[in-house]
């Protein structure tokens, strides 16, 4: 009598149902993903403003006492509001390097960046406002993991 070696098709069946439950507890878990990317994202851009603007300033201080003249930032040149990069491509988006190709950008006091395919993208962005004469830049982040 020959001894045969292999599965059964009863064992076969038992593998695949125990995988089929297995993918369907883990598959929720990492097809958030995307939203955790997002947030993750617009949090980074928070950063690049805060220390953007952190370091402008400090260029500003070390150089020059006229609140609106514009500071050079490794070759680039930042346009200045009351001691701060001001709310506009050349201010804050050039000092902290945001590209429309990563975000979505509207150039305004203030200056808005909004994560791509955000599900609410008023949701899920963070806010720089411009400087005043008493004030320092206001950065706001608007951003949570269900939103973006």
């Amino acid at each position: 009598m020959k001894h045969q070696q292999g599965f059964t098709l009863i064992e076969l069946i038992v593998v695949i149902v125990i995988l089929g439950i297995l993918a369907a507890t883990a598959l929720p878990k990492f097809a958030d993903l995307q939203k955790d990317a997002r947030l993750s994202t617009i949090k980074g851009a928070q950063a690049a403003i805060q220390s953007a603007a952190a370091m402008a300033h400090s260029v500003y201080l070390v150089g020059t006492a006229a609140s609106n003249v514009a500071v050079n930032l490794d070759g680039t040149s930042i346009t200045m509001a009351n001691g701060y990069p001001d709310a506009t491509a050349t201010g804050i988006q050039a000092a902290a390097g945001l590209s429309g190709n990563d975000y979505t950008l509207t150039v305004a006091n203030p200056f808005l960046v909004r994560a791509i395919n955000a599900e609410t993208p008023a949701s899920c962005q963070v806010s720089y406002t411009q400087a005043t004469p008493v004030s320092a830049p206001v950065i706001t982040l608007t951003a949570t993991r269900a939103n973006c």
